[in-house]
């Protein structure tokens, strides 16, 4: 999963998962390949430990992640993004116990583990997703002392599907973690400069919110 999409199907009738399997299917890789900017400057400020990144997609904030000592694993809904995950962290030298990635319901997470990080980087569909619902059940996975770190799609002029769209105040909002074990360290806006493929430039504004687990 992961990202933002420019279909035009109407969310009502299309399964999430079929969606994204469908949308793995595509000749070429769909995302670069490189870390999400925040999420590097982030992460790189913390002590390396366990992290979880919702929505992995093609496995790049995984991948970078393991590669600066991280114990990463990715979780997406599509089986087939998942599968050129693992071939990318495989052409990478990187074993399963650096970069592990897992096909599975974002709404049912079953996992064991506990993590210092959780990370979420453009977590929005065009197609029905209890997104809030997968990021509390999520911020249950993150040990004492850990961080839970959001990255979303605010304003992206001409894109179709504005109603995913999120600001940090709306974020805070629809996660409604208890402030009484969760300290709110960020939620900002930050515009950036983003070229598309065919050369084109747009000004965009990311939603940033990170919290730590008391």
């Amino acid at each position: 999963m992961a990202h933002h999409d420019r279909g035009e199907h109407s969310p009502e009738i299309i399964d999430p998962t079929q969606y994204w399997d469908d949308r793995y299917t595509r000749p070429d890789n769909i995302w670069t390949g490189h870390v999400n900017k925040v999420l590097a400057e982030v992460a790189g400020q913390l002590p390396v430990g366990r992290a979880l990144d919702l929505g992995c997609g093609e496995g790049g904030d995984v991948i970078w992640l393991a590669k600066q000592g991280w114990q990463a694993t990715g979780i997406d809904i599509s089986t087939n993004a998942i599968a050129r995950a693992r071939k990318a962290a495989e052409n990478e030298g990187l074993a399963e116990n650096q970069a592990r990635f897992i096909a599975g319901d974002l709404s049912e997470l079953a996992l064991a583990d506990e993590f210092s990080l959780v990370s979420a980087s453009f977590f929005q569909s065009p197609v029905a997703l209890d997104r809030f619902r997968i990021l509390r059940q999520a911020s249950q996975l993150i040990a004492p002392g850990g961080y839970l770190l959001l990255t979303s799609h605010a304003i992206m002029p001409h894109h179709p599907h504005t109603e995913t769209m999120v600001t940090p105040k709306e974020e805070v909002a629809g996660l409604a973690l208890d402030p009484d074990a969760w300290r709110l360290q960020t939620a900002e806006l930050r515009t950036r400069t983003h070229t598309f493929r065919n050369g084109d430039t747009a000004e965009l504004s990311d939603s940033v919110v990170l919290y730590q687990r008391l």
